[in-house]
């Protein structure tokens, strides 16, 4: 199971940090991400880092402002947002794969587990 922090609401240019939760053993075994949904938006690839660490991925609209990071000894996920725009704003939902080869970090429908989501509001 996954499980987010609160998100909350925010000014724009402010930051906030989301924390995820992992109930498995041993976290190193998955590879995670970061994907969000806005209203009447398509899922979005927010972030993703490799099962130890070494590789991190972003999307496009939040590179350079984002910054995912793990922590496996206490089976942790975090997604660092700064700078943030209005455009932020969507419900943020942390992801697990198992370990395997032929992942793609983007691609939602490689995750097989699904955390229930945090709402994040930017204020402009």
């Amino acid at each position: 199971q996954l499980a987010e922090s609160e998100g909350g609401l925010v000014q724009t240019g402010g930051s906030l940090r989301l924390s995820c939760e992992a109930s498995y053993s041993t976290l190193r075994n998955y590879q995670l991400g970061w994907f969000r949904q806005a209203p009447g938006k398509e899922r979005e690839f927010v972030a993703a880092i490799s099962n130890l660490g070494a590789s991190t991925y972003y999307g496009g609209s939040v590179r350079g402002r984002f910054h995912i990071s793990r922590d496996n000894a206490i089976n942790m996920l975090y997604l660092q947002m700064t700078s943030l725009k209005p455009e932020d704003s969507a419900v943020y939902r942390c992801a697990a794969r198992t370990l395997r080869e032929d992942w793609v970090p983007s691609d939602w429908a490689g995750y097989d587990y699904w955390g229930q989501g945090t709402q994040v509001t930017v204020s402009s």
